[in-house]
């Protein structure tokens, strides 16, 4: 079991800008892939960036040339740095991970709220 941890969400101006992390719990040599999701209040979750073992990335077309997604392996870490942040950012950012052996895991999720 990938316990995934997230931390860094927060009250932002619009145009501001965070860095979420994710710690995991096992080695960068069992995860495949991590992301990261996003679930604003009655919406379904969407997913927002990907990140492979390999440092393949993908980004939904909402977040793409503002968002970054990068992980550290040997720590264990996965980074999402927002820039130029809207209202509808708004959302709880959930971390996940997919182990080559096929199992998803997820995290808590941190709160970030983009508002004047």
């Amino acid at each position: 079991q990938v316990q995934l941890v997230e931390s860094g969400g927060g009250l932002v101006q619009p145009g501001g800008s965070l860095r979420l992390s994710c710690a995991a719990s096992e080695s960068h040599f069992s995860i495949y892939t991590m992301a990261w999701y996003r679930q604003a209040p009655g919406k379904q979750r969407e997913l927002v960036a990907t990140i492979t073992s390999s440092d393949r990335t993908n980004y939904a077309d909402s977040v793409k040339g503002r968002f970054t997604i990068s992980r550290d392996n040997p720590k264990n870490m996965v980074y999402l740095q927002m820039t130029s942040l809207k209202p509808e950012d708004t959302a709880v950012y959930i971390c996940n991970a997919v182990t080559y052996s096929g199992y998803s895991h997820w995290g808590q999720g941190t709160q970030v709220t983009v508002s004047s």
